[in-house]
């Protein structure tokens, strides 16, 4: 590769991991949603995390970004959460 199509490449690949931070994350009875900065939105069952399956309401609303936005952490539960992982399901 020449180098124009390295730095091509290197700014291509720094775009997408930008795009793929949390935005936000909201649950329903048995699913995790979350919205990545891009738009779309990733929905899980709560069965693939037990920590949040078994945590109340309020444990799972008590979420923060961390990494920059590239995972969420449940400190009450001790469960954290990457885009990467969601992305791979």
């Amino acid at each position: 590769m020449r180098h124009r199509d390295l730095e091509k490449w290197y700014e291509h690949l720094k775009q997408r991991s930008s795009d793929r931070s949390i935005g936000g994350v909201r649950f329903t009875d048995d699913t995790m949603i979350v919205r990545l900065s891009d738009g779309r939105e990733v929905s899980v069952p709560l069965e693939w995390f037990p920590g949040l399956r078994d945590a109340t309401p309020e444990q799972r609303r008590n979420w923060r970004f961390i990494a920059k936005g590239i995972g969420v952490q449940w400190e009450d539960i001790d469960e954290d959460i990457g885009v990467s992982t969601l992305l791979r399901m």
